[in-house]
């Protein structure tokens, strides 16, 4: 051989050749098992939402008690009569027990059609889904759908039904499937993440800018940064029982509203949305902290030293360059937070969310129930119905989710332009 291969750089060229195979396999070994898992995610994501949409569509077989069309006034078809004639309908079907029941909990008077007209279909017109089916069976196996209806539920309508759809989200919790519906649940959550949002946010926000531009390095600051670290992988449900502890307890009186002379009766007991918009304030107070840390510490130290040396002050610096160049990373950090703080579940259970209301939060004090709430109760009923309840209300939680995250992104993008 000649003196160059058998020389130092002939030698490790001979290393690098004969290794070369061997890392080809390696980089095709982790291609391959990077692409697997990226196949398996598409798959499972596609499951879900396959079996989510097929339990949100389907055929119903109905069965009335008294057939709409038999309570029709002068031709009137029931759905367009008079807040009167429902009332007169009521009680000519109600016993008068129960009539003057309903009459004490809220006057008729004082009720709205839709109100009055929901009623009747609950009380009088009592539809019951003796059976469903999917959306997938509905389209492949009608024609033995059909058979079974007429063989085992005669008298039943066989209808194709979205539960997803606009009564459903203006319907109130309700015990019979045929009639339950999200809006006190939609409303709970709104409320809910705006408390968590309002509080969160300026909180998470001022604490990285003191970290990150104030504060000197210190085994103290050291010590909170490790510590907030740590607590972004705390367990939701000890957040919980913090909450509990605080905002349900230790700060009843500010969460009932009775020290402003605005608690309910039957909310005095501090769990409340107040309370749960604070516990879900913690919860995501590390992400949003350790988020906002990391766009900021991502500006450049130049555009800091630019503006010290045209005579600005450390927070006219902070305000006017390193905050809006710091923003479109802080809305992406609220987005991921915020994806949280909607879909949990256990910390709300823990301070008291309602599993059953039919009553609209009104305020910050007002008890109430979120979306994952009413999707865990209904899962854990025994009637299927309310899986298809389930499942159309995961179709509600998922939109509005896309919609604040949607909301939030193109705010982002907007703050991205001017910087």
């Amino acid at each position: 051989m000649s003196a160059e291969t058998n020389g130092p750089l002939g030698g490790a060229e001979q290393t690098f050749d004969a290794g070369l195979p061997q890392r080809k396999r390696v980089a095709v070994a982790w291609h391959t098992l990077f692409l697997a898992s990226t196949i398996i995610g598409v798959i499972a994501l596609t499951a879900l939402l396959y079996t989510v949409i097929n339990q949100s569509f389907g055929l119903v077989a109905v069965q009335n008690r008294i057939e709409p069309a038999s309570l029709a006034v002068d031709g009137v078809p029931l759905a367009q009569l008079t807040q009167e004639q429902y009332v007169a309908i009521l009680q000519a079907n109600l016993s008068p027990g129960v009539f003057r029941r309903y009459d004490s909990e809220q006057p008729f008077t004082e009720r709205s059609r839709e109100n009055l007209y929901a009623l009747v279909l609950e009380r009088v017109v009592q539809p019951r889904y003796v059976k469903t089916w999917p959306l997938i069976a509905a389209f492949f196996d009608r024609a033995a759908i059909e058979t079974e209806v007429a063989r085992d539920f005669p008298g039943a309508k066989l209808v194709f039904r979205s539960w997803v759809t606009p009564d459903f989200l203006r319907s109130p919790q309700a015990s019979a499937p045929e009639l339950a519906g999200v809006r006190t649940a939609i409303l709970g959550s709104l409320w809910t993440i705006l408390i968590t949002i309002l509080t969160a946010l300026p909180i998470g926000v001022g604490a990285a800018i003191y970290l990150e531009e104030y504060a000197r390095a210190s085994w103290a600051t050291r010590l909170i940064r490790t510590n907030i670290t740590n607590l972004a992988g705390v367990p939701s449900i000890i957040y919980g029982m913090l909450g509990l502890a605080i905002f349900v307890r230790g700060a009843e009186a500010l969460t009932s509203g009775a020290a402003f002379g605005l608690a309910d009766p039957t909310t005095a007991n501090g769990r409340t949305i107040l309370s749960a918009g604070l516990t879900l304030a913690l919860l995501i107070l590390p992400l949003l902290i350790i988020n906002a840390q990391e766009a900021i510490r991502a500006v450049p130290r130049s555009l800091r030293q630019a503006s010290y040396g045209l005579g600005a002050t450390q927070w006219q610096t902070i305000w006017r360059h390193v905050l809006p160049s710091a923003l479109p990373g802080i809305l992406t950090g609220t987005i991921l937070a915020i994806s949280r703080a909607i879909g949990e579940t256990a910390p709300l259970v823990v301070i008291g969310a309602s599993t059953f209301i039919v009553v609209d939060p009104n305020g910050p004090f007002a008890k109430f129930t979120t979306l994952p709430i009413q999707i865990y109760q209904w899962t854990s009923r025994p009637q299927p119905q309310f899986r298809n309840l389930a499942a159309a209300a995961i179709l509600v939680l998922l939109a509005l989710l896309l919609t604040m995250n949607t909301s939030a992104v193109l705010l982002r993008n907007r703050y991205s332009r001017r910087a």
